[in-house]
């Protein structure tokens, strides 16, 4: 993982998804305009992948209503995410864009390539509606995400784009009383 990247724009791509039962072009303008979340994972009909997927769609509408777009990324092809999602009950309530990355071009550019596997670590990567990114989590294989930390994290970021000044403490969640960093700050907390 290379953390350099807070605060960088993402990349040119193109790749093709599947999305809504048909197959789209996507590339980094796509991402542009909204809050974004490029949601890489190892690779379809695998074991830790589609409980996080099923969870992020569980959340989608949730994503939605803070104007959030998910995309899921693995380096799979976009037939293999139609065949995936026409045959698992889990993958088939996703209602969000899969892209395809099977060259790894968009996994590496994002530096979770797994490069003697040819696959994706899981890593989440959001994007403020500029196109940079703003958070970057990357977790080992065996270790599944939880889309409602995301969602948390993005209400956050979200907060933070909308207050300059103000930045959000740990444990900070909607409502909670955020912070104004200052010198009188300093030693207090």
């Amino acid at each position: 993982m290379n953390t350099t990247l807070i605060n960088t724009e993402v990349q040119p791509f193109k790749a093709t998804a599947y999305y809504n039962g048909r197959f789209v072009d996507v590339t980094e303008a796509s991402l542009k305009g909204e809050w974004t979340v490029m949601f890489f994972y190892p690779a379809d009909f695998t074991f830790v992948c589609p409980t996080e997927l099923g969870d992020m769609a569980d959340h989608y509408a949730e994503f939605q209503k803070l104007g959030v777009e998910i995309y899921a990324v693995s380096t799979d092809t976009h037939f293999t995410h139609k065949a995936w999602h026409d045959s698992s009950e889990t993958i088939g309530k996703i209602k969000f864009p899969m892209i395809g990355d099977p060259t790894g071009a968009i996994t590496r550019s994002f530096g979770v390539m797994i490069e003697e596997a040819g696959l994706a670590e899981r890593g989440t990567f959001v994007m403020d509606p500029q196109g940079r990114i703003q958070s970057i989590e990357v977790n080992a294989g065996g270790v599944g995400r939880d889309a409602s930390e995301l969602l948390r994290k993005i209400k956050a970021a979200q907060y933070v784009a909308a207050h300059p000044g103000e930045v959000c403490p740990a444990k900070w969640k909607e409502g909670d009383a955020t912070l104004a960093p200052s010198l009188d700050l300093v030693g207090k907390i």
